[in-house]
């Protein structure tokens, strides 16, 4: 299992995620096909969106890597073998940060989240992201509502929000902790401290942080 999860953006290590990719064919020369999930902002306007996933692409290509957005609403209520066939040619993935209540439901009605599991338990790829891309990996996502409006999936979707994580990992990521320049890091100081009186396992990342897990090996850079 590889992956990279960064507070905010790329993080300070960006030399990290392309490392992991190493063992694929085409990396050292750059231009290693990466899938880009933006689902996270599908609540803002549809020109801004574009923005968003522009600026991912953008940064992105400064690494060497080769860009493509794969949507999950194009498989929404799909067979999941369709968004299977969609992923199955990117030895990476990169899930952009925004409301995790809104990727998670898009993971699960497109079927991308059993496919990414499978994928992730079988180091068939490499998964990058940040802020809720890493946080949607948890095993619970309750306490993130302090943060991200959960009532936004219904809102956009028109269906009940999920609370379940992925739960490829054992516990939960807070990012953008003791970050001040980011809007969040106060609202999610108050997730921490919900976490710590709760007991829920979980880990911290300030802004240009990264977890890093490589195998069995994890590592806060």
């Amino acid at each position: 299992m590889r992956m990279y999860l960064s507070s905010f953006r790329l993080g300070e290590h960006p030399d990290r995620l392309v490392a992991l990719l190493g063992g694929v064919d085409g990396a050292g020369a750059g231009g290693v096909p990466i899938a880009v999930i933006a689902n996270a902002i599908d609540d803002r306007p549809a020109e801004v969106r574009a923005a968003c996933v522009g600026s991912e692409f953008v940064a992105l290509r400064e690494l060497g890597l080769r860009p493509t957005e794969v949507d999950l609403r194009t498989f929404f209520d799909r067979p999941p073998g369709e968004v299977a066939a969609a992923l199955a040619g990117f030895p990476a993935v990169w899930v952009r940060g925004g409301n995790v209540f809104l990727l998670r439901h898009a993971l699960a009605r497109s079927g991308a989240d059993g496919v990414l599991v499978d994928l992730l338990r079988r180091d068939a790829v490499v998964y990058g992201g940040y802020s809720a891309g890493a946080c949607v990996l948890a095993p619970d996502l309750r306490g993130l509502e302090r943060c991200d409006d959960a009532d936004a999936v219904t809102e956009v979707y028109g269906r009940p929000v999920r609370w379940d994580g992925l739960g490829v990992l054992d516990h939960a990521v807070v990012p953008h902790v003791d970050s001040p320049d980011h809007p969040e890091s106060a609202l999610l100081a108050a997730v921490v401290a919900d976490y710590r009186a709760r007991g829920v396992p979980h880990r911290t990342l300030r802004d240009g942080q990264v977890l890093l897990v490589d195998g069995e090996r994890t590592t806060v850079v």
